[in-house]
C-alpha cells in the first residue's frame, strides 16, 4: 500500500502538542512549508482557527470536501456530511487513545478488579481446556 496521508485542504488531523492536544482539526489552508491554517470546527471539536506547525499535527486518513479558507459554517456542514466524528470514533487509533486515557484515569481499586477478572477468566479457560 502506498502513502496516502498528504497535507491537503480538507485533511482531518489530530493535534499532538499544545493546549489543544488530542483534538481533531481540519486543514483549511497551507501557510508555508512549515505551517497550516487549521479550524475545528469549534462547535464540534473545540479548536479555534489558527496557524499551527506541521510538527504539532498528525494527519489522519479522513478528509472532508471543502474549498480553500472555508468558513466555520461550511466546515461544520462538510463534517456532518462526511460523518467525521463517527468515523474517527470507529478507528483503531481513537480506540487506542480512549483505552490509554481510561487506563491512566483508573484507580488502584479498578486495577485490582481487572486483575481479579483476568484471573477468573484464566481459570475458566483452563477448566474448559481440561474437560
Amino acid at each position: 500500500m502506498s502513502f496516502s496521508r498528504y497535507v491537503e485542504i480538507g485533511r482531518v488531523a489530530l493535534i499532538n502538542y499544545g493546549p489543544d492536544e488530542g483534538k481533531l482539526c481540519t486543514i483549511v489552508d497551507v501557510v508555508d512549508q512549515n505551517r497550516a491554517l487549521i479550524d475545528g470546527p469549534y462547535n464540534l471539536t473545540g479548536v479555534n482557527r489558527q496557524a499551527i506547525n506541521f510538527r504539532r499535527l498528525a494527519l489522519t486518513d479522513l478528509t472532508v470536501k471543502i474549498g480553500r479558507n472555508s468558513r466555520q459554517k461550511a466546515l461544520s456542514a462538510a463534517w456532518a456530511k462526511a460523518d467525521v466524528v463517527a468515523k474517527w470514533e470507529k478507528s483503531s487509533w481513537a480506540q487506542k487513545r480512549a483505552k490509554r486515557a481510561a487506563a491512566a484515569n483508573s484507580t488502584d481499586f479498578d486495577r485490582f478488579k481487572a486483575m481479579l477478572a483476568r484471573k477468573q477468566r484464566s481459570r475458566k479457560i483452563k477448566a474448559a481446556l481440561k474437560a
